[in-house]
């Protein structure tokens, strides 16, 4: 478990394959898609990546430690990214196709970002491909 860092009783961190500490239910980039970080509960696994819409619908993606993480940590895994980041993030995926204006307002939503709404002539230009 070096890779836990317990600063006091309420602050559990991990180190993330780009090095980067992070803390509980921080936000972060993990293979294109934004996962909210949490411990778990139990002898199976130590922590949980938590999709942000999907979150709690049985898509959470459990790690037994950060070895495993860092065995999957892809290219478009970043860690942590700004607010004006993650409002570029929400603005380029609603150009994306497999991702729905209902999905990308949430997302926008919980990471407190403008991410321009989804209007009608926005889902237009992604259905014709602009």
């Amino acid at each position: 478990m070096g890779h836990v860092t317990e600063r006091n009783a309420m602050t559990r961190t991990l180190t993330l394959p780009n090095g980067e500490e992070i803390t509980e239910d921080e936000v972060i980039l993990y293979n294109g898609y934004p996962y909210r970080f949490r411990f778990v509960d139990g002898d199976d696994y130590e922590f949980a990546l938590s999709p942000l819409y999907w979150g709690g619908s049985g898509m959470d993606i459990p790690f037994p430690d950060r070895d495993a993480l860092v065995e999957q940590w892809e290219s478009d895994s970043r860690g942590t990214l700004t607010d004006e980041e993650w409002d570029g993030w929400v603005r380029e995926a609603r150009r994306d196709p497999q991702f729905t204006d209902d999905e990308l307002d949430e997302i926008a939503r919980q990471l407190g970002t403008s991410g321009t709404t989804g209007g009608p002539l926005d889902r237009l230009r992604r259905l014709l491909g602009f």
